[in-house]
């Protein structure tokens, strides 16, 4: 799944690697491969 974070545009499109609980890994374009909490933070689905 492609996503990105609305408060980060500079982090650029990322790619889910891993869903465990609230806990998701992205590799963004920008940032790279990032932990994040879904509890804390908002990601929105990119269509392809």
């Amino acid at each position: 799944m492609r996503v990105r974070q609305p408060d980060r545009p500079d982090w650029g499109l990322g790619q889910v690697q891993s869903v465990i609980g609230d806990r998701v890994t992205v590799n963004f374009e920008n940032a790279g491969k990032l932990l994040l909490n879904l509890a804390v933070v908002t990601l929105e689905q990119v269509e392809d």
